[in-house]
């Protein structure tokens, strides 16, 4: 399917995945939230869920930080400060997150949504057995490409011209920095997608929290699908919703780049 045939990102059918060899993928963040569980703080509590995960994820390092709140108006209110324990694999290209409020996957490794989501529901099905949150608040699935900059002529070429935008103008070397964000309404149902694409400076990143500053300058696609209602901590259901949110930021990925943007990474069509 190519990104013509893709009549309305946010409501046409995902199309076929075209695997991408060299994808340029930075990374893709899951994640579920649930009501703050304050056992998972203490170190005896979370041992059985490191045992249940451990022969995938053998690394266990814990961070703690103060957190954050976005208040309306865009205030930040600080928060008291909590434990996010990391869980890495041998490579270190792939992580799972269990924190009091939310479990979390990410990876800079992606190779495709089947084995994402079979990932994702072995971590889910240790958290419902060791940690049985019961109660989901919000479930979301990021996905973050970036691509180092390459001029103007190269960059029209590569995605539609309703996101190039400006920066596929003659004189679009010269911005040092622009960026779009739309966050749409998916429509029937409750859930939403936050689309963020645009260049970045060098040292610059569009999130320090899920993304590390590069050292050149790049143009990201940054594609966030959330839905955030309260549902009950069913792992079948959760990872339906995880697939159908994959489904729609793909569907929006494949709408906004072209066939040479998929063959220019190793795609075959």
């Amino acid at each position: 399917m190519q990104a013509d045939s893709i009549a309305d990102p946010l409501t046409s059918p995902a199309p076929a995945e075209v695997p991408l060899p060299s994808a340029p993928l930075a990374r893709v963040v899951a994640q579920v939230r649930f009501p703050e569980i304050v056992s998972i703080e203490r170190r005896e509590f979370i041992g059985p869920f490191q045992e249940a995960i451990r022969r995938d994820y053998p690394a266990l390092r814990a961070e703690r930080a103060a957190g954050v709140m976005l208040a309306p108006g865009g205030v930040v209110q600080p928060q008291a400060s909590s434990t996010t324990w990391r869980f890495n694999d041998r490579s270190g290209a792939w992580r799972g997150s269990l924190a009091p409020g939310f479990v979390a996957l990410e990876t800079t490794e992606y190779t495709s949504r089947g084995d994402f989501l079979e990932r994702m529901r072995r971590l889910l099905h240790a958290v419902e057995e060791h940690v049985d949150p019961q109660i989901a608040d919000r479930v979301g699935i990021r996905y973050i490409d970036r691509i180092v900059w390459s001029g103007p002529e190269d960059f029209a070429r590569l995605v539609r011209p309703d996101v190039a935008g400006i920066l596929a103008r003659p004189f679009g070397d010269s911005a040092t920095q622009a960026l779009t964000q739309c966050v749409f309404g998916l429509p029937e149902s409750d859930a939403a997608l936050m689309a963020r694409w645009g260049l970045v400076p060098a040292g610059g990143t569009v999130d320090p929290l899920v993304l590390e500053p590069a050292d050149s300058a790049c143009w990201i696609l940054d594609l966030d699908a959330y839905a955030p209602s309260e549902q009950a901590f069913d792992v079948d259901a959760l990872l339906a919703q995880t697939r159908a949110l994959a489904e729609r930021v793909y569907t929006f990925f494949r709408w906004a780049v072209t066939d040479q943007f998929l063959t220019k990474f190793g795609g075959v069509l």
